[in-house]
């Protein structure tokens, strides 16, 4: 049990660290909003190491304090519409083998971006906002493969290492 309670908190803080590093970093993309979510690599990592409840909980945990440390309240919805629809639909891909952790992680992406442009268009009252998608499409589908990529290498890694939830 203490075992699990030590990953959650490492899961949970490199997840707001990715964060953190993130908001720090400007990406070279002139379109704003888009991101390369690094803290998604923590949160595909754990679905695949500890399982859905696991993962659930760190992404949670990502949101809330993210948005106490960084985003603030309109932060917070964002984010937290787009983890919470990416994470349904992640899980649901995560059943079908032949998506793969890549697959998966396009999905999320996707979702994500979709998600957060719904919320902004509702909030801001802005349907205009919605010709954003295509880009946030193709953005979600490029930096869903990265964070595939990287979160299977990683968990190629731990499992070289032996670890085990």
């Amino acid at each position: 049990m203490s075992r699990k309670v030590a990953f959650y908190g490492i899961f949970a803080a490199l997840a707001i660290l990715m964060g953190y590093v993130e908001a720090m970093v400007q990406m070279p993309i002139p379109v704003p909003g888009i991101k390369l979510g690094l803290a998604n690599v923590i949160v595909v990592i754990a679905m695949y190491f500890m399982g859905n409840k696991a993962a659930i909980g760190i992404n949670v945990i990502r949101v809330l304090i993210s948005a106490l440390l960084f985003n603030g309240f309109s932060g917070f919805l964002y984010s937290l519409s787009g983890a919470a629809a990416s994470f349904i639909v992640m899980v649901l891909a995560k059943k079908i083998k032949s998506s793969g952790i890549i697959g998966v992680s396009v999905l999320g992406g996707v979702t994500h971006n979709i998600a957060q442009i719904g919320v902004a268009a509702a909030v801001l009252n802005t349907p205009g906002l919605m010709y954003y998608v295509p880009v946030l499409l193709v953005a979600g589908v490029v930096t869903g493969v990265i964070i595939g990529i990287v979160a299977k290498y990683c968990l190629r890694h731990i499992e070289k290492a032996g670890l085990k939830a």
